[in-house]
């Protein structure tokens, strides 16, 4: 399978990658964020039955470079999206 490549803009939808594939994209993701100065994260998982959203939630829980994370508003996706933002300082 060949790589996928994704924008590095702030915003990250899952709907397209595999669930075993969430834990090494997002650590990637967030690299190659703050290496282009983005610290305000919106990662879509879906609504569906809740398994994504915690998972994501759990991956960013743990992450050193996450300083907060909520369920994004309702005009921004709802339970459907994890809001995080980031450490802007050096790892």
């Amino acid at each position: 399978m060949e790589p996928v490549e994704i924008p590095i803009d702030g915003i990250l939808d899952l709907h397209t990658f595999n669930p075993k594939e969430v834990k090494p994209l997002l650590h990637d993701y967030i690299t190659a964020c703050r290496e282009k100065g983005i610290f305000s994260l919106r990662i879509i998982h879906g609504k569906g039955t809740g398994v994504l959203k915690k998972r994501v939630q759990s991956i960013l829980a743990s992450h050193p470079d996450v300083i907060s994370m909520a369920d994004a508003p309702a005009q921004r996706g709802g339970w459907g999206a994890t809001l995080a933002e980031l450490k802007k300082d050096g790892p």
